[in-house]
């Protein structure tokens, strides 16, 4: 099929080659495809003076127009008449060294990829004068063609042909293109059969349903001001308090709009909830995913859009705003990020271009049964690329902090979630995806080497080694991990009745065994009070007053345990029914003195948890803890001690985890003096008994626990103490 007709079919994939300026035998034909047009005067740039009116071929879009050599001095503009009037616009097909430009060098770097691919908004030197248009550049390998379509094409296929390269990307330069400018590309697979119009897989902003276009974004308009957050000094993490507040930004507050509830925005959010962290004494947020996603029900963990925050809240320039609005007020933000699958919609990466792009090929691979998604090719370089760009991209143009990643025991095992004979081994016969692990290895070194004062932390389910010690000492490089194993044990226990505990003793104390392997995070997660496993405060025994006792002593001993502190909203205030993402939390539970007091138990524990660095300076290092007592299973009492990186500080922690109380109770510590108690969950103002505690607070030189000396308290029931040397 000649060129031309390839065009008119939207089948072509070197547009360049009969598009634009060609020389022919001392003449320049310029040649154009205008649909719809009844007449095209080919007119010089910019004063508009008329070089010839072209020649329409056989009623086709296409018009041609051939000149001396010469004539044609600089860059044209075409007019077009048709029968609903007249306009004016650069032809993009005299740009081609400009569109190419894009792909010059993005494999030298990976944020080249968000710099390079997408819609650049640029302004191109071309003669010497300056035209402002896009730079669109997307990766199709196997396409026999593409085309970008949008609301300044009429969203038609056969207007924007884009060009091929060697690499596997096409590229064009549309002049007058603006940001807002809604778009798609129409793909065409390897036997020429149309694909659903794509989004751009390196789209900064989307379009919900039912369009989900790609919008051109302008990535210079917003005016950071958290310069001083930015320019602090680099802190040590490992001995800094890390209180994060989980957050799904859908559902932690919401308005009514006709009788309806409806999410805040981003600036809804950073007026209400940046206030609420703030005074809760959290240090970080952690959002659910903010990269965009079509179904609200995956609560943002099936991501098609990987470099657009969801417009469901607002704009990217909204999202940067309510980030900014965080670091001006002394907090942290972390963004789960879903390297592990994306899902299948045909306007997204599932066979981007007819072929397996992004994901594996072969189903035991490139399928996951869990979520039925796709996984992404972790062999692959421009996957690769792709993945650890977008990483790289949330640090820096949204002033991002930590990348909490999601899922990433499904990325290193290749049988995960699968039978015998479901998944394919490695070279070595093994269940190690190796090409995961380098990824993940590859995209830690780009972060803490590029953005040293960020980190990231891993979801990883299982035992395997050094998931958070650094990539050259044979680790995955991330700086925390989650500490799923406390997070099961610890709940299976709180959720027995107290009279069962002694039987289950092991399972508070287990994770002590290896709670310095890692650099941990203590995670109470949204994964915890949804699918029918109840709210936190509904996993508790007993009557109303218990439950509410339960999860204060529960709060108090996590706090209190090795490891950074991750709670999900809500369940700081007791909320009572499982989370629901598409409705608002029960904050109307905090008119009641219950809710109350378990909401001022996490404010407490905040507030101690900062400003007491023997609770964090050493979370992970087994200096930093030592047991008191931790055989007392027939009263299901535990005690331990945390120490300071000086050993200037000791906090003394008790958790009496039954309802009885024990009177004149007899604990050994190291060092002399009078001890006070800094939390008491049992406090009256916590909603607790008020149980008479003080017995003789001074130590006595009596040997106990094997400690040199003691004190003597009560303990009161269902609730854990901080106690600390009166100075």
């Amino acid at each position: 099929m000649q060129l031309d007709q390839k065009l008119l079919k939207a089948e072509c994939s070197h547009p360049f080659q009969y598009l634009g300026v060609h020389h022919d035998g001392g003449q320049q034909v310029v040649r154009v495809i205008v649909p719809g047009a009844e007449k095209v005067t080919l007119i010089s740039y910019p004063n508009g003076s008329s070089i010839g009116e072209m020649q329409q071929r056989r009623d086709t879009p296409l018009f041609q127009l051939a000149v001396n050599e010469g004539d044609l001095d600089g860059i044209y503009e075409l007019k077009v008449k048709t029968k609903d009037g007249e306009f004016r616009y650069l032809d993009p097909y005299q740009f081609q060294e400009h569109a190419y430009h894009a792909v010059h060098f993005v494999d030298h770097h990976p944020e080249n990829i968000y710099q390079q691919l997408g819609a650049q908004l640029t302004t191109v030197h071309a003669d010497g004068r300056d035209v402002a248009g896009v730079r669109f550049a997307v990766y199709a390998p196997n396409a026999s063609a593409v085309s970008v379509v949008g609301d300044f094409n009429w969203w038609d296929g056969v207007r924007h042909p884009m060009q091929k390269t060697d690499m596997g990307y096409w590229v064009l330069f549309i002049p007058g293109v603006r940001a807002s400018a809604k778009y798609k590309y129409q793909i065409k697979d390897n036997q020429g059969h149309a694909l659903p119009h794509k989004a751009d897989p390196v789209g900064f902003y989307a379009d919900q349903y039912p369009s989900h276009a790609s919008e051109v974004y302008d990535h210079t308009r917003y005016e950071w001001e958290d310069m001083d957050w930015m320019q602090r000094d680099a802190e040590n993490l490992y001995q800094s308090p890390m209180s994060i507040y989980e957050v799904h930004l859908g559902s932690w507050r919401q308005k009514m709009v006709g009788g309806k509830g409806e999410p805040l925005n981003y600036h809804e959010l950073a007026d209400t909830l940046i206030p609420y962290v703030k005074g809760m004494g959290y240090t970080h947020i952690e959002l659910l995913p903010v990269t965009e996603h079509p179904f609200d029900g995956s609560w943002g963990y099936q991501p098609i859009g990987l470099f657009a925050p969801t417009s469901r809240f607002g704009s990217p320039d909204d999202f940067k705003f309510f980030v900014d609005q965080c670091h001006q007020n002394g907090i942290g933000v972390i963004m789960d990020w879903v390297p592990a699958h994306f899902p299948e919609d045909p306007h997204g990466l599932a066979r981007f271009d007819g072929s397996c792009v992004y994901e594996y090929e072969d189903p035991r691979k490139g399928w996951h049964p869990d979520w039925n998604s796709c996984i992404y090719d972790y062999g692959k370089n421009e996957v690769r690329q792709f993945l650890v760009a977008n990483a790289l991209y949330w640090l820096d143009k949204f002033h991002i902090d930590g990348l909490r990643v999601d899922a990433v025991a499904s990325m290193l095992y290749l049988d995960y979630s699968r039978k015998e004979g479901e998944w394919i081994p490695n070279v070595d016969g093994g269940n190690r995806n190796y090409e995961a692990i380098s990824l993940l290895q590859w995209m830690n070194r780009e972060v803490y080497d590029k953005f040293p004062k960020a980190f990231t932390i891993a979801e990883e389910s299982t035992a395997f080694p050094k998931v958070s010690r650094p990539v050259h000492e044979g680790g995955l490089g991330f700086g925390f991990k989650w500490n799923m194993g406390w997070m099961h044990d610890s709940l299976h226990f709180i959720s027995k009745d107290p009279a069962y505990r002694h039987y289950h003793h092991n399972e508070i104390t287990f994770s002590l065994i290896y709670a310095f392997d890692e650099n941990f995070v203590l995670p109470i997660s949204h994964d915890e009070v949804v699918h029918g496993k109840g709210s936190l405060i509904r996993k508790m025994p007993g009557d109303e007053w218990q439950q509410a006792a339960n999860l204060r002593c529960y709060a108090a001993f996590m706090y209190a345990h090795p490891g950074k502190k991750l709670n999900f909203m809500g369940n700081e205030f007791g909320q009572s029914e499982e989370w629901n993402h598409s409705s608002s939390l029960s904050w109307h539970l905090l008119e009641f003195e219950k809710h109350q007091g378990i909401q001022q138990t996490y404010q407490v524990l905040n507030g101690v948890y900062r400003d007491y660095p023997a609770l964090h300076q050493l979370d992970s290092d087994p200096s930093g803890f030592e047991w008191i007592d931790n055989q007392n299973s027939e009263q299901s009492v535990l005690s331990f001690l945390r120490r300071s990186v000086d050993d200037a500080e000791h906090v003394v922690v008790i958790s009496n985890f039954t309802p009885v109380p024990r009177e004149n109770y007899r604990i050994g510590v190291h060092k002399a003096g009078k001890y006070k108690i800094i939390v008491n969950t049992d406090d009256v103002s916590l909603w607790g008994s008020g149980f008479e505690t003080h017995v003789n607070l001074a130590t006595e030189e009596i040997m106990w626990n094997d400690k040199p000396r003691s004190i003597v308290l009560n303990l009161p029931p269902l609730a854990t103490l901080y106690l600390v040397i009166d100075a």
